[in-house]
């Protein structure tokens, strides 16, 4: 039997440049919609559980939960890091795969590669990404990381910045088996997930055009070719950079 494999998207209220984005609509659904629904169209995801925080600001969120029958976890709203622990030990992950709540865009096909490439790791892997050697568009961000590995960084990782991102232990820390996944052409200069007004305007934007259907990445492209100016839409856009 394959290893539990389970996608904890990360969700609040509180996002410091576009508050209570999470539940911004896109069409006729709110962003974590979409980004719950893509997540669950990965072959290689068993579970997808929503991780939100105590705070009563995010009630809302864990009744959007309970509304759509999706798993909820909530814990710590800055130590993330310890969000993620508690999510993946009562969901009984094996295998943790990391999302965001800021990117609807997500595509289920990149979801499945960063997973399959941890799990056919020769010699295994403690982790997987496609964002730390970046090639494909910044809002298809995908970590794939091990419950041991998890496990060692909640119990290790004594920086809060970095408990803060879940993940800078295992990728900076040293001593864990690393693994990238990289796209034969640069598309990191695009900019699809959701941080400030303009990122929202682009993303409903391209998703009037493609409606709500799981597109994939490869045709979101085509659609930015025939549509250049779109990408204009949040081009000014700085990302912020995590300690």
């Amino acid at each position: 039997m394959s290893a539990r494999t389970v996608a904890i998207i990360q969700a609040r209220c509180g996002s410091t440049r576009l508050p209570r984005k999470v539940l911004a609509p896109i069409l006729d659904r709110p962003m974590l919609w979409w980004v719950v629904t893509r997540v669950r169209a990965a072959r290689l995801v068993d579970e997808v559980v929503v991780a939100t925080t105590t705070r009563s600001e995010d009630d809302e969120l864990e009744a959007l939960c309970q509304r759509e029958r999706w798993c909820c976890f909530r814990g710590s709203e800055m130590d993330v890091l310890d969000r993620y622990h508690g999510a993946a030990r009562e969901y009984g992950a094996k295998v943790v795969v990391r999302i965001t709540s800021d990117c609807p865009l997500i595509d289920p096909d990149v979801v499945d590669l960063v997973i399959a490439t941890f799990k056919a790791g020769v010699p295994a892997v403690d982790y997987a990404s496609n964002c730390q050697r970046r090639t494909y568009p910044r809002g298809l961000d995908t970590e794939v990381f091990s419950e041991g590995a998890l496990e060692r960084a909640w119990r290790e990782d004594k920086r809060p910045d970095w408990r803060e991102h879940v993940t800078p232990y295992i990728y900076r820390g040293g001593g864990f088996r690393l693994a990238a996944v990289a796209n034969t052409t640069d598309f990191s200069a695009h900019r699809w997930t959701v941080d400030t007004p303009e990122d929202l305007q682009f993303v409903r934007t391209v998703c009037k055009h493609l409606g709500r259907k799981t597109f994939s990445w490869r045709q979101l492209l085509a659609v930015l070719h025939e549509n250049p100016d779109w990408v204009q839409l949040n081009a000014s856009v700085h990302q912020k950079t995590p300690s």
